[in-house]
C-alpha cells in the first residue's frame, strides 16, 4: 500500500478539484491518489483550522500535502507561510493550489526538518500518525529547534490515535494545552519554552 508521504512514482494519477468553504473563506483544491484526505477537506485539520489563534509573523505548515493548511492560513491571516513535504506529487498539488487560490506561499521539499533554515513563530500541522512514533516524535520535538522562543506547534491529533500519550509527552519539552476537543480530535498548542 502507498503512502501520502512516500513518492510512488507509478501510483495512477487521477486529479480530481474540490471545493470547500473554511470559516466563511471559499477554497478550491486540487487533490489526487498517494495524498492525504484526496476525497475533500478531512475533518480533523477543518477542526484545527477553525481553532487557530489570529497568527502572525513566519509560519510552517510541515507535511503540508495539497496545502490545505498553509493555503488557508497565507488567506485568512496575510502572513509569511513556508509549506514543506516530501512527497513530491503533494508539493506538486500545493503549488497549483497556490496559485489557483490566489495566494503567494513558498512552498518546498523536505524530509521533516532537514532544509528548513530559520526559525518560525508557529509550526502547524494535522501530522500523519501512520509515519510510526519515531518518526512522529521527530516531527513534534524537533519542532522545537525551528520555533522562536514562545513560538507555537499546533497539531490535531485524534484520541483514538495517542493524543492523550502525546499530549502527555510533549508536556515534557512545551507548556502544552488542550485548544479544543471535537469527536475525538484534540487541538493541541505546544509552547516552546
Amino acid at each position: 500500500m502507498s503512502y501520502y508521504f512516500t513518492n510512488d512514482e507509478n501510483l495512477k494519477s487521477e486529479v480530481k478539484k474540490i471545493n470547500v468553504n473554511i470559516v466563511n473563506l471559499p477554497f478550491s483544491f486540487y487533490t489526487d491518489n498517494g495524498v492525504f484526505s484526496k476525497r475533500g477537506l478531512d475533518f480533523g485539520t477543518r477542526t484545527l483550522l477553525e481553532n487557530l489563534p489570529n497568527l502572525k509573523g513566519n509560519i510552517l505548515d510541515i507535511g503540508c500535502g495539497y496545502g490545505a493548511i498553509g493555503i488557508f492560513i497565507a488567506k485568512k491571516y496575510k502572513v509569511n507561510v513556508d509549506m514543506i513535504d516530501i512527497n513530491n506529487r503533494a508539493l506538486s498539488l500545493a503549488h497549483q493550489n497556490a496559485k489557483l487560490n490566489n495566494v503567494i506561499v513558498n512552498i518546498f521539499a523536505s524530509d521533516l526538518y532537514t532544509n528548513v533554515n530559520k526559525n518560525y513563530d508557529f509550526i502547524i500541522a494535522n501530522p500523519p500518525i501512520r509515519v510510526g512514533k519515531k518518526i512522529l516524535y521527530q516531527l513534534l520535538f524537533e519542532a522545537k529547534k525551528h520555533l522562536t522562543k514562545d513560538g507555537e506547534l499546533w497539531i490535531v491529533i485524534n484520541k483514538d490515535q495517542g493524543a492523550k500519550s502525546i499530549i502527555k509527552d510533549l508536556s515534557l519539552e512545551y507548556k502544552v494545552n488542550i485548544i479544543n476537543k471535537n469527536k475525538g480530535f484534540f487541538v493541541i498548542q505546544a509552547i516552546n519554552y
